[in-house]
């Protein structure tokens, strides 16, 4: 017999009370989204992640962006991507680099106090992320997954990796490519003119963050095209907005470029130098980074020497000839690097075995994304197809020049939900299926005379 009946009812109520706040919770956008930046921050902060090493000229703090930051911040303009006084450079987009000297302007270049407000930023990013997720999830599959893939978003360290450690685009990319598909996917549901202001200005965004996420701009707006005109409604005047929206956030950025070089540029000049870091003597489908001016002298003599745009003309033409040279080795890289770019590239780790258990989870993750889009094409989910377009036209640069886990993070929400939906279906399969019915009877033959 229980001596305390009081103390049982006060721990059922304390038991009820709690599970009422975590059903609140567990829904909350606004908890997600402050959770997993709490835990983000919380990381810096404790992990002392923002103590970036000085030994290489605090190249590592921000790589050519931090170069380009702070000498903005110097008063140099756009400029000196590497450790030498190169001049104007139009080797990255503008927009981060930008960010990134106005909090060296305000805290200081290549200080603890800027690298720390730029993680802090790049983990707001990344939790913010949280919020399209859970609307994608939610539309395309269910609440459940939708909880599931939000709240793994904001838990798994994994996802916390490059916005505590990297001060880059990287998280900011996750972000923008998640409201743009979730842009995409209602664009159905919107009438006036407004939702297409704003995707046009998003994607203006997005390509003065990082020029690769316009590979999914056509399947995109196709597909929202396509999805409205189902319905019977009208995009020609949407899309002439959207467009000259778009126009009007790269032109200023292009029509510098054109000053500064006095040649068209879309915004980044640098890829026939990438091209030749995947694709060359020594390639084998991985970045040959001991080639790139920051490791290699040489090659940054040549840079200084020929000036930006004729040494990535040189690199270009180089990886062209290497191309044309033998197409069917060529495709051998190509896929190679697909492999990698899914499986993750070789690596080297202290303890051997460490680099074969990371690369086996990204695998795993690649694999239960390819499986839950897979099921939902399927089943016939609504937005299904979107989330095929963009698993197929993002990676496609990377299959060409190189890949790297870091590339792989702009579309890792979607992976995140399509992986998730997965789990959450075997989760939902009883234990114990059904036996199958039994065959009907046959009918009782007629009585012989």
């Amino acid at each position: 017999m229980n001596a305390n009946p009081g103390a049982t009812v006060e721990h059922v109520n304390k038991g009820t009370r709690v599970k009422r706040i975590w059903l609140r919770i567990r829904t909350s956008l606004f908890w997600i989204v402050a959770i997993g930046a709490v835990l983000r921050i919380g990381w810096i902060i404790v992990g002392h992640t923002y103590r970036f090493k000085t030994a290489d000229h605090n190249f590592g703090f921000g790589w050519e962006m931090g170069r380009i930051g702070a000498a903005i911040a110097s008063g140099q303009g756009f400029s000196n991507p590497f450790d030498a006084a190169t001049g104007a450079t139009a080797w990255e987009p503008p927009l981060y680099p930008y960010l990134t000297a106005g909090v060296f302007h305000l805290f200081g270049i290549y200080s603890h106090a800027s690298a720390l407000v730029l993680l802090s930023i790049n983990s707001l990013f990344s939790a913010l992320t949280c919020i399209p997720i859970f609307l994608i999830a939610r539309r395309i599959f269910s609440e459940k997954v939708a909880v599931g893939s939000a709240w793994t978003w904001a838990l798994l360290p994994y996802a916390m990796a490059w916005c505590t450690r990297w001060v880059w685009e990287t998280s900011l990319s996750a972000l923008l490519v998640a409201v743009l598909f979730w842009l995409a996917l209602t664009m159905e549901d919107r009438d006036g003119l407004k939702p297409w202001l704003w995707l046009g200005l998003l994607w203006g965004v997005a390509a003065l963050n990082s020029t690769v996420l316009i590979s999914f701009l056509p399947a995109s707006g196709l597909w929202a095209w396509y999805r409205r005109a189902k319905r019977g409604k009208k995009s020609l005047a949407g899309v002439v907005l959207a467009s000259v929206v778009f126009a009007a956030c790269v032109a200023p950025w292009v029509g510098r470029n054109y000053q500064t070089f006095h040649k068209f540029i879309f915004i980044r000049d640098n890829f026939g130098a990438e091209l030749a870091l995947g694709n060359g003597r020594f390639a084998d489908g991985t970045w040959m980074q001991y080639l790139h001016p920051t490791q290699d002298l040489y090659a940054l003599r040549q840079y200084v020497a020929m000036g930006e745009l004729p040494y990535i003309a040189m690199r270009k033409r180089q990886a062209m000839d290497y191309i044309e040279a033998d197409y069917g080795r060529f495709a051998v890289l190509c896929l190679k690097r697909f492999i990698y770019y899914w499986a993750g590239p070789p690596r080297l780790a202290q303890v051997w075995w460490l680099s074969q258990v990371k690369n086996s989870l990204f695998l795993a993750s690649s694999v239960l994304m390819f499986w839950g889009l897979g099921r939902a094409l399927r089943k016939h989910r609504p937005g299904a197809w979107l989330l095929f377009w963009l698993i197929l036209c993002y990676p496609a640069i990377y299959y060409v020049v190189f890949p790297g886990q870091r590339y792989r993070h702009p579309i890792e929400p979607e992976m995140t939900i399509l992986g998730i939906y997965v789990l959450t279906e075997a989760g939902n399969k009883p234990a114990h299926p059904d036996p199958p019915e039994a065959p009907p009877e046959a009918p009782p033959e007629a009585p012989r005379d």
